[in-house]
């Protein structure tokens, strides 16, 4: 079937014949380029397999997962599974070229049409023949061949993220997530990273993942996920955090009886040690000493009686003080759930003016926390199990960067963020409402969650079996060099030392939602630790683009603004004055304001500005400059380190 100008079954079908037969890779490479395909995932699975070729790498479906995987980018592609349905897929390897020729003629098909939508539009945008001719010539000489490009330089980490890959979570939980990114129309990277903050939020603080010796992992997670306003993310907090909000309701009512009575006997037995010490202050001196005895008893007796606190599993803007005291009042469980990300502001020192992190370190590292108050007892917690999951503006991002401490300290390091692609201006209207057995399934499975680990106070330990183990190492292994100076992950050191226990931590929760009532009786599998990684290789990226954006300067992070209308919008020309109506913002607020922005865009190779246009007529107003897009912009790409990898290899 062909969808959007492509058809789907012809590039699975050419992708799985070079998958089974790598033998064919020679001819389909030399018949199909990686914009080729329709399907970015595929693009990008074909250039990673065209490198691998190049470099005398065989296709087979074992090693491209191995060299995807090494590469950080199994999980843009679709992960294992994908791959290997792929090759099922295939009607017959024998006919690899046939596929290919499909493939070939739709690509070219859209790049005709893609071409005339183009002239279309450049023409009515108000440029002057001339101009539409002298465009027209250089799309028609850039269709084949991208005359004189340099490569790209590339704006930071921040382009091609991958899409969360919520298909790894278990399917009661994958269903909702993606369900509720339907019906909202919000990338499913947000419904995908609250779902880990809820089963954070169930099984924080109640289990942990021992890897090997003393060393445990909590089942706590710190999740942001940055979107702009007018994204529905306070529509998806609400579809994705209902079945806590329900399972402490159902917490609170049973613990109410309990409550009552210890409220009572607490209240009879106070009133016993008032009475005691009453007639022992009037008892004349020969008997005081025996009332003296019973009052110590009866006061003594009443400060044993312990009242149980209202159960709470979910805050919201709560300062790092009350956070504490919280933690302390609920056996050391809490999280932090909210589609706003004020929190940061406050613990940066809102109210008190002193930033107070050490709730947010310890909290997350299960670290011992003494807190000595003036008003009331020293608050003790000794292994402290605080979840966030938090959506947050860009701004906001970008100035939690500049916070004291939030860096230094290692709370960023915490933090597993996504910068999901904004779906706002391109949000499909009447959209799919949630499946009520979709929902059912996730307001019963989850509620199970959190009843069935609630009465834990000692954390139940999660084993690994031998193959997860195994599977811990080569994540290490892979690891340890993008650390080193000049490594992938240099500049982020210190989130990256925290990946490796990341993934645990995702695998353990994982392992708990597939096995609800049972889990911490069996083994986290290697199938599980494997899907944790892949999605640890999506927040791998995404922290990659988070802290380039927050380091990033004005003018890039306009640039990338404009890259992304570019992107959207597939433009291959385009005039300054078109460019202008369309991001004119608080940003842009007159042309004047572009030019540095399209002085970025092209030093980078993204942008060639045409031949200066003609001299204006007397009496028009003067033409607007004109510019081509690097052909490579539109292009799947596969990721630096599959190249860097295949350039290593050759």
């Amino acid at each position: 079937m062909t969808q959007a100008g492509y058809d789907l079954a012809a590039e699975q079908a050419v992708i799985g014949a070079a998958l089974l037969a790598p033998d064919l890779m020679a001819d389909l490479a030399a018949t199909l380029a990686p914009g080729d395909f329709g399907r970015p995932a595929h693009g990008v699975l074909w250039e990673a397999m065209c490198a691998m070729h190049a470099a005398g790498t065989p296709t087979d479906p074992i090693t491209v997962t191995a060299h995807l995987a090494e590469a950080g980018a199994l999980g843009r592609v679709g992960g294992a599974p994908y791959l290997h349905t792929l090759t099922a897929e295939v009607p017959s390897a024998a006919n690899a070229q046939h596929y290919a020729g499909i493939v070939a003629d739709l690509a070219n098909r859209r790049k005709v049409a893609d071409l005339g939508t183009q002239l279309a539009a450049l023409a009515a945008s108000g440029a002057d023949a001339a101009e539409v001719v002298a465009t027209g010539r250089a799309l028609l000489d850039d269709a084949d061949v991208p005359g004189g490009w340099s490569p790209l330089i590339p704006l930071g980490r921040g382009r091609h993220l991958p899409p969360f890959p919520a298909e790894l979570l278990p399917g009661w939980l994958a269903e909702q997530a993606f369900a509720v990114a339907e019906f909202t129309q919000t990338p499913v990277d947000l419904a995908g990273s609250i779902a880990l903050a809820c089963l954070s939020t169930a099984a924080g603080g109640r289990a942990e993942v021992e890897v090997r010796g003393s060393w445990r992992e909590p089942t706590n997670l710190y999740t942001v996920v940055v979107l702009p306003p007018g994204s529905r993310k306070s529509a998806v907090f609400a579809a994705m955090v209902a079945p806590i909000l329900a399972a402490e309701k159902t917490l609170i009512e049973r613990a109410a009886p309990a409550i009552i009575e210890a409220e009572l006997m607490a209240k009879v037995a106070g009133k016993a040690a008032e009475k005691t010490a009453l007639a022992a202050a009037n008892a004349d001196p020969s008997g005081r000493d025996t009332l003296i005895a019973e009052a110590t008893a009866a006061a003594m007796n009443a400060e044993a009686i312990t009242v149980p606190v209202k159960p709470v599993l979910v805050a919201d803007d709560v300062t790092s003080e009350t956070a504490t005291s919280w933690l302390a009042a609920q056996g050391g469980r809490l999280a932090v759930l909210s589609p706003e990300g004020g929190i940061f502001a406050t613990i940066a020192g809102r109210y008190s003016g002193t930033p107070n992190l050490e709730v947010f370190l310890k909290g997350h590292a299960g670290d011992m926390l003494r807190v000595g108050r003036q008003s009331r007892d020293t608050e003790h917690i000794d292994r402290p199990a605080l979840t966030m999951g938090l959506a947050v503006q860009p701004e906001i991002l970008r100035d939690i960067a500049g916070m004291p401490g939030f860096r230094g300290l290692g709370l960023l390091a915490r933090i597993l963020f996504a910068l999901p692609e904004n779906t706002v201006g391109r949000r499909k209207i009447g959209a799919d409402s949630i499946p009520t057995q979709v929902s059912a399934d996730y307001l019963t499975n989850l509620h199970a969650l959190v009843l069935t680990l609630a009465e834990w106070t000692d954390p139940a330990v999660l084993v690994l079996t031998p193959d997860a183990n195994n599977l811990v190492l080569d994540i290490e292994r892979a690891v340890e060099p993008r650390l080193a100076p000049g490594g992938a992950w240099a500049h982020i050191v210190d989130w990256g030392s925290k990946y490796t226990g990341a993934v645990v931590r995702i695998a353990g929760l994982i392992h708990l939602a597939e096995n609800l009532r049972d889990g911490w009786g069996q083994p986290v599998s290697a199938d599980t630790l494997e899907r944790a990684a892949m999605i640890g290789e999506y927040y791998a990226a995404h922290a990659l683009a988070a802290f380039d954006d927050m380091g990033a300067d004005q003018s890039t992070r306009n640039a990338r603004q404009v890259l992304a209308w570019i992107e959207r919008t597939a433009s291959t020309a385009f005039t300054r004055r078109e460019l202008f109506r369309a991001v004119h913002s608080s940003q842009f607020k007159t042309m004047a304001d572009l030019d540095p922005v399209l002085a970025v865009l092209e030093a980078h190779g993204y942008l060639r500005q045409l031949d200066p246009p003609a001299p204006k007529r007397a009496g028009g107003r003067p033409p607007s400059p004109s510019y081509l897009v690097h052909p490579d912009v539109h292009r799947p790409v596969a990721t630096v380190h599959a190249l860097d990898a295949a350039r290593r290899s050759a």
